[in-house]
């Protein structure tokens, strides 16, 4: 990997850790949620600051370039993310359905016991 590339990896990684760091202050993003992503920061430094890992990995997996493999895992990590979001969401999607409904069976009660 050229120094450049690793200056930029290391960059993003400060970026975004402090980025998420703000986030959590203003109350916009949980703990939990953020371990996720120091985990890619920390991924990011390593990969950085050693390029070695970046290589042998890359030589294994017969991919031509070191870089070629860091995109893939960053690739890979936001797949992963998304698909953890979109299974939180229908989650969410499923309690608020069931919230309106049991609010609506309530506002029918009440409407019944009135009369």
């Amino acid at each position: 990997m050229s120094l450049t590339f690793r200056i930029l990896l290391i960059l993003a990684a400060i970026w975004a850790f402090r980025f998420v760091i703000i986030e959590i202050r203003k109350s916009k993003l949980q703990i939990t949620d953020s371990l996720s992503w120091f985990f890619i920061t920390l991924v990011f430094i390593l990969l950085a600051l050693f390029p070695q890992i970046a290589e042998h990995a890359a030589e294994l997996l017969h991919i031509q370039s070191p870089v070629n493999l860091v995109y893939l895992v960053v690739i890979a990590i936001l797949i992963f993310r998304i698909f953890l979001l979109t299974v939180r969401v229908s989650q969410l999607d499923n309690k608020v359905k069931e919230l309106t409904q049991r609010l609506a069976i309530d506002e029918t009660d009440e409407e019944d016991e009135k009369k």
